[in-house]
C-alpha cells in the first residue's frame, strides 16, 4: 500500500519514466535521454534524501552511495557509442551500486535463513547466461564474471533479508533485486549474444522499476513510508 507521499512521488516518476522510454525508442528524441535517463535516479536521490529522516545512519549513507554511483552508471552508459572505457566506467559504477545494496541487506539479514537453494537457483540462471554470451564477451570476460558474482549476491542476500517484522519492505525490496537483475540480464545478452528487438525500453523499463522498490522498500524497513 503506498502513502499519500509515495502516491505523489510515484506519479511524478512514472511520467519520468514514461518520457525516457519515449526519448529511447524514437531516434529523433535521443539527445533528451541525456536528461531524462540521469533525471530516473536523481528524482529516487533526492525522494530518499526527503523520506529518510528515520533510516539509520550507515543504511541511509550506504543508501544514497548506491543512487550516487548508479546516477553515475547511467550517465557514463549514455556516452558507451563514443568509447567502450565509458562502458567500463558505467561497469564499475553499478558494480560499486550493488556492493552497497549487499552491504545494507547484510544488516537487516535473517540469520535463520539458508542461502543454499536460492544460490543454487541463481548459479544455474548465471551458467545458462554466461553460456549464451561468452563467445562475445572478448577482452570483457574476467570484468563481466566480477559483476555477476556481485549482482547475483546482491539478489541473494536481498533473498536473506529478514521478513516476518518487515514483508512490505522485504516484498519491495526482493523485487527490485530480481528486476534488477533482469534488466542487466537483457543489457548483456543485447551487447554480448545478439541485438534484441526494443531491448533499450525493456532495460530501462526494468532497471526503472528495480530502483523504485528498492529504494521504496529499504525506507519502509524502518516505517517511514507506512
Amino acid at each position: 500500500m503506498l502513502s499519500k507521499s509515495e502516491q505523489k512521488f510515484t506519479s511524478i516518476y512514472a511520467i519520468i519514466v514514461i518520457i525516457e522510454l519515449l526519448c529511447a525508442s524514437i531516434t529523433s528524441l535521443t539527445s533528451i535521454r541525456y536528461f531524462t535517463k540521469p533525471l530516473i535516479v536523481l528524482s529516487l536521490l533526492l525522494f530518499f534524501l526527503f523520506r529518510s529522516q528515520l533510516i539509520t545512519k550507515n543504511v541511509r549513507i550506504l543508501t544514497i552511495l548506491a543512487l550516487l554511483c548508479s546516477l553515475s552508471g547511467d550517465i557514463a552508459l549514455l556516452f558507451d557509442g563514443i568509447s567502450p572505457n565509458y562502458f567500463m566506467l558505467g561497469l564499475g559504477s553499478f558494480l560499486v551500486a550493488h556492493v552497497m545494496y549487499v552491504l545494507i541487506f547484510l544488516k537487516q539479514r535473517d540469520p535463520y535463513k539458508s542461502p543454499v537453494r536460492f544460490t543454487a537457483l541463481m548459479l544455474c540462471y548465471a551458467a545458462l547466461l554466461f553460456y549464451m554470451m561468452k563467445d562475445g564477451l572478448g577482452n570483457l570476460l574476467i570484468p563481466v564474471i566480477v559483476y555477476m558474482i556481485v549482482i547475483l549476491s546482491m539478489s541473494t542476500t536481498a533473498y536473506l533479508r529478514q521478513k516476518q517484522d518487515h514483508v512490505m519492505s522485504y516484498n519491495w525490496v526482493f523485487t527490485g533485486a530480481i528486476l534488477f537483475m533482469v534488466s542487466d540480464s537483457i543489457l548483456a545478452l543485447d551487447k554480448f549474444f545478439q541485438p534484441l528487438a526494443l531491448s533499450s525500453i525493456f532495460i530501462m523499463l526494468t532497471y526503472a522499476l528495480a530502483q523504485y522498490c528498492i529504494v521504496i522498500g529499504i525506507l519502509k524497513h524502518n516505517g517511514n513510508l507506512r
